[in-house]
């Protein structure tokens, strides 16, 4: 691939996490040409895992990222909405009007999924945006009745924030267990006890049939009053401005990239929430719509962007929760068949559960261990055999436990 000239203009579309991080990359390795961020909100760079925490609870009004725009020398358009890529004129259409590029980043993350026909309902909320999550705790008072639809992580910690704020909650799902789309069924059932303990009326096997302002009808004809509904039933990558452009799409929408993170269009590559790489490290194309990712992707695009010698991008996945006073953390990648291990046990206040291939760990949850996260990440990236039996006791160090 031809580097840039040093005259190039790079635009990067999206200024979430990954966004931004990929500008700030760019700089610190060196770039000294043209950067713009385009944002598709009003507001400058900001994190979003605060938002359903700090925010919610109103610790915080603002996560800004604390990078100086006018200091880094990158142009930030926000209020531009990406419509259309002209591949063909290295064009950008938004809502704003045209902007050029010599290369791209195509960094638009992922937009919450809505409920059919809760659209537009009064007092339905989505939570992906500031604006989503001080509209939210606007709504949050005590006394509130707050239904929840999804038992996901974004279900939970809004079920806790709720609860914080002295509202009744109410978390319905359509699954068998709480997190169903990410965990098997035997560990999200241990959350179970933290909704209960917690004062969160948690209904599983309950799809939602209909909303209306002021009530959730359930499929089993069961209506549950609410002044509040919110929906959390997963994202989808942001990639509709991509539709037509010829770069190729999987079928959850997420643009194909190769390991190093560059699409099928020339001189485009993709980061973040709304991007699919190939991981040899785990044998499939991974979607991972988590924060760290969203920041250790926008390193390789930006080196690769540069002509940098840069490794195939194959992280070990990693993101956290905070949710009924409990802090989860999770590492990994696990496929169902993988061999489950318990380190210690599920009854325990804190526990730990590996996912084993042969006796090489894929994966990691951690409730409340710290330790074992820091130590089990540095053993999935290495992929090092463990001693099952040393790793099923708690009182053994992972980094002990070793084959």
């Amino acid at each position: 691939m031809a580097e840039p000239t040093g005259k190039d203009r790079i635009v990067i579309v999206g200024a979430g996490v990954a966004g931004a991080q990929t500008a700030a990359a760019l700089r610190g390795h060196g770039w000294t040409g043209r950067v713009t961020l385009l944002g598709d909100e009003p507001h400058a760079p900001y994190d979003r895992p605060p938002l359903s925490k700090d925010v919610l609870l109103g610790k915080a009004d603002s996560t800004t990222l604390d990078l100086d725009w006018a200091a880094l020398d990158v142009e930030l358009l926000t209020g531009h909405r990406a419509l259309r890529l002209e591949g063909a004129d290295r064009t950008v259409l938004t809502d704003a009007g045209p902007v050029p590029y010599d290369r791209l980043v195509a960094a638009t993350g992922a937009s919450a999924a809505p409920l059919p026909g809760a659209l537009g309902v009064p007092g339905v909320h989505l939570l992906r945006t500031v604006d989503d999550a001080l509209a939210l705790r606007a709504a949050l008072r005590p006394g509130t009745r707050v239904v929840v639809v999804g038992a996901g992580w974004i279900g939970a910690e809004t079920a806790t924030a709720a609860r914080a704020l002295g509202c009744e909650a109410t978390v319905v799902e359509a699954a068998a267990e709480p997190l169903a789309g990410a965990l098997p069924a035997e560990v999200g059932r241990l959350t179970r006890a933290w909704y209960d303990a917690a004062g969160v009326d948690l209904r599983t096997g309950a799809p939602v049939a209909d909303v209306e302002p002021g009530a959730v009808h359930l499929a089993d004809g069961t209506r549950l009053d609410a002044d509040a509904v919110v929906v959390g039933v997963g994202a989808r990558p942001a990639t509709g401005w991509l539709g037509d452009s010829g770069a190729a799409l999987g079928d959850d929408g997420a643009v194909l990239t190769d390991d190093r993170l560059r699409t099928t269009l020339p001189g485009v590559h993709a980061v973040g929430d709304c991007a699919s790489f190939p991981s040899a490290r785990y044998g499939a194309r991974l979607t991972v719509q988590h924060w760290d990712n969203a920041v250790q992707a926008a390193r390789t695009a930006a080196a690769d962007l540069l002509g940098l010698d840069v490794p195939p991008y194959d992280p070990v996945p990693y993101f956290w929760s905070e949710q009924f006073g409990r802090t989860v953390q999770y590492a990994g990648h696990h496929p169902s068949g993988d061999r489950v291990l318990w380190r210690g046990s599920p009854d325990d206040p804190a526990w730990t559960v590996l996912w084993l291939r042969g006796d090489v760990p894929v994966a990691l949850l951690a409730v409340d261990r710290p330790r074992d996260l820091a130590q089990g990440r540095r053993l999935l990236e290495r992929g090092t055999p463990l001693d099952p039996a040393a790793a099923a006791d708690p009182a053994v160090p992972l980094k002990s436990a070793v084959r």
